[in-house]
């Protein structure tokens, strides 16, 4: 059974899964989402995907998309 992730910045609607863990944000998931989620400005179109996004900003996860300092609000 899968819980409400509490403390997520922004995204009441991330889940958990049987272990715990944060369930991990699809890459094709569209940046467009993810700034009206987060309530930040990337900057890019909202078509492009989160995955070739942390990609080209060498990042590993939306994680630490969220906490670096791009996209401020």
């Amino acid at each position: 059974m899968s819980q409400k992730a509490t403390g997520m910045n922004g995204d009441e609607n991330r889940s958990r899964d049987e272990d715990g863990q944060v369930r991990a944000k699809r890459s094709d998931t569209h940046m467009g989402t993810i700034e009206e989620q987060y309530g930040r400005n990337f900057g890019v179109r909202s078509d492009v995907q989160l995955g070739n996004f942390l990609e080209k900003n060498n990042l590993d996860s939306l994680h630490q998309l969220i906490e670096s300092k791009l996209g401020r609000k």
